[in-house]
């Protein structure tokens, strides 16, 4: 804990009490107290102080954030369920509590995120974040200069059009594709679309983190450098999202004048 100290809500969910959102309520309810007094939203704790709830101490076992990039096989499927036999936790067996950043389905491989940081996990899946996803697909015909043209202009899916996107031919049968939106099944539906079938649809990078020479079905921790970076992502994104929305609400006060 630094000397700027940590909000409380954000304490008792670091110490696995609950969630923050649950934190703010025992606050409300006058049950949380640091030291003794009783405390409002938005009170910090430091370095030494007795944060109890309902009288009784909590100790913080606030957690190491842990970054994993995962080289997902064909076969195993990106979710938290135990009871789910094929689930990607159990599959890594990492023995901390972790878990994955958004989805890759089961019948494609490749690159995945898993973490035990909320925080970031909340800022990565924002839609409008446009956070670059880098893709390797092949399918089942030859890739020709119109597919490559119509993929990257957007096409109609799930009741909406598809973003601009950069595509690029890497053979006869193979492209490569950079989303910024994670529609459902988006690049499967977007070849269907123009009558195409996807044989292999393989993840390569995520915003700066790339797979590089991961092997299928071996994991790896991220470096500093890519735990600084993204971080700098994150941030970047959420003050553009707050441009965006200011700029969407001054536009409705302007047309209710």
């Amino acid at each position: 804990m630094d000397n700027d100290g940590m909000s409380l809500n954000k304490y008792i969910s670091s110490a696995g009490f609950c969630s923050r959102r649950e934190a703010d309520k025992l606050i409300e309810q006058a049950r949380v107290t640091i030291n003794g007094e009783l405390v409002l939203l938005g009170a910090k704790v430091y370095a030494g102080d007795r944060v109890d709830i309902d009288g009784e101490p909590i100790k913080s076992t606030v957690k190491r954030p842990i970054y994993i990039a995962f080289n997902k096989p064909v076969g195993v499927t990106s979710t938290t369920d135990l009871k789910d036999k094929t689930n990607i936790i159990s599959f890594i067996n990492h023995p901390k509590r972790i878990f994955p950043v958004g989805r890759l389905d089961k019948d494609s491989d490749g690159l995945i995120i898993l973490t035990n940081d909320g925080d970031i996990v909340n800022k990565i899946l924002r839609a409008a974040n446009n956070h670059e996803k880098e893709y390797i697909v092949s399918v089942d015909k030859a890739v020709t200069t119109e597919f490559v043209q119509r993929m990257s202009n957007g096409l109609p899916i799930l009741g909406t059009t598809t973003r601009k996107c950069f595509v690029r031919q890497e053979g006869s049968r193979r492209f490569r594709i950079v989303l910024t939106q994670g529609l459902n099944r988006q690049i499967r539906r977007m070849c269907e679309y123009l009558d195409y079938k996807v044989i292999t649809l393989t993840r390569v990078r995520i915003m700066n983190v790339q797979m590089d020479n991961l092997p299928v079905g071996k994991w790896r921790y991220f470096t500093p450098a890519e735990i600084d970076k993204m971080n700098q992502l994150v941030v970047a994104s959420v003050k553009e999202d707050l441009e965006i929305t200011d700029a969407k609400v001054s536009k409705k006060v302007k047309k209710s004048r």
